[in-house]
């Protein structure tokens, strides 16, 4: 298996068309489509996801300490738990 960084693994996804660009929910907004927009404007709530990106491990002991779907959706999909 490959090793890739981050920065490779988030060109390799942009370039497949698999994510957007890391951005900012607080000042950037929910990236969304014309339709979702329209959508959550008229009282819907479509879903988007979104991947947290940490800055080291501390704040993601803190975000996981904070945010209990974090945690549980994590256990959910199986995911590693590296500590």
């Amino acid at each position: 298996m490959t090793t890739m960084t981050f920065e490779e693994w988030v060109e390799e996804g942009y370039i497949q068309g698999w994510i957007g660009p890391p951005v900012c929910q607080t000042h950037d907004g929910i990236p969304l489509t014309p339709e979702e927009d329209k959508e959550f404007e008229q009282g819907g709530d479509p879903c988007v996801h979104v991947i947290r990106l940490y800055e080291d491990k501390s704040v993601k002991q803190g975000v996981e300490d904070n945010h209990s779907p974090s945690v549980w959706r994590a256990i959910n999909q199986g995911l590693r738990h590296d500590d």
